[in-house]
């Protein structure tokens, strides 16, 4: 078995009968009945390569244990009920790792050995997968399937850094999208990145790709402007993945990350981009990640909080791209 169940039962958190939360609809799925789901959550509890502080490998249950108490009305998109929502599980390391329990310190290529074959499974699905990391350098495993194919893929990423970091020993949390660059991912596009927070030899990498910044200043300026950036930047790729690093959101709402600064997002700025990009083309979001949610270093649960906010946000898109109609 690739996965094994979480440790959430889904179930309402309210003592009010009226209430509706995703507790009520979200529904464990085995691998025969993921095309039953409309969207499916895909537990990757892992930060053994994580640059800075770790915790992320305990985001994935307290990220759904949160969600299962958020209610599922959204003004604008509607009831989430209308969707089909199922939990996959979390990524187990038996296989990869010849009979080895999880543990923190297990060593990157196994863990991205055991999470490849189980995106692809999802990937394969016509469930659109969300993943709940764990650390950044799963996004690798999360992504090639997809470049498999051989279509065009963007990336769109939330992320205060641009995380293009040279790989010198081993992959981190900050290699990812170097990885895939040259892995051949055709589009990447950084949303939320900080001043101070790069390094210029990095920055200038990415625009030798090609790639497309779009800084938390600029969304704070006009985010109107800033979506229309981020979907230009992505309009001539078939398939588009969004990833969603919690570090963007400023400190004061997420403090419960590896590395927290100031000067980010507001969680009422990435849930209106989130909804928006996950509502944007249907037919080409091939998935949806959210990394480096920290439960440990949280404080109040308020990373937690917003990291099933977004979840929650991104359903309400994958509702409103789908225009009623649902399994």
């Amino acid at each position: 078995m690739q996965t094994t169940p979480s440790n959430i039962e889904w179930a309402s958190r309210s003592s009010d009968p009226t209430d509706e939360t995703f507790g009520e609809l979200v529904e464990p799925v085995a691998t025969d009945d993921l095309d039953d789901s409309d969207a499916v959550l895909v537990g990757e509890p892992f930060d053994a390569a994580v640059i800075g502080r770790t915790g992320a490998i305990e985001g994935p249950d307290a990220i759904r244990d949160s969600l299962a108490g958020a209610k599922t009305h959204h003004f604008d998109a509607g009831p989430c009920s209308e969707l089909q929502i199922g939990d996959y599980g979390n990524v187990s390391l038996d296989s990869a790792a010849g009979g080895t329990a999880r543990t923190d310190d297990t060593d990157l290529t196994t863990i991205r050995s055991a999470i490849e074959p189980v995106a692809r499974a999802v990937h394969d699905s016509s469930a659109t997968p969300i993943f709940l990391g764990g650390d950044n350098s799963l996004t690798v495993p999360n992504v090639r399937p997809l470049l498999e194919r051989g279509d065009a893929v963007g990336v769109i990423n939330f992320d205060a850094h641009l995380d293009v970091r040279h790989v010198h020993d081993d992959p981190t949390s900050g290699t990812p999208y170097r990885e895939l660059l040259e892995s051949g991912l055709d589009t990447y596009t950084c949303v939320g990145a900080r001043h101070f927070e790069t390094s210029t030899a990095y920055a200038s990498f990415l625009e030798e790709q090609g790639g497309e910044i779009v800084t938390a200043a600029a969304i704070g300026s006009d985010l109107d402007d800033a979506v229309h950036r981020v979907l230009e930047s992505v309009a001539d790729v078939d398939t588009v993945y969004l990833s969603i690093d919690c570090d963007v959101l400023d400190a004061v709402h997420a403090p419960g990350v590896s590395a927290p600064t100031p000067g980010g997002l507001t969680s009422r700025e990435l849930f209106e981009l989130v909804r928006r990009f996950a509502s944007h083309d249907n037919d080409r979001l091939a998935g949806v990640e959210i990394v480096e949610c920290a439960p440990p270093l949280d404080e109040g649960e308020r990373t937690v909080t917003a990291a099933a906010r977004t979840v929650a946000h991104a359903l309400a898109g994958l509702l409103q791209a789908s225009g009623g109609e649902h399994r």
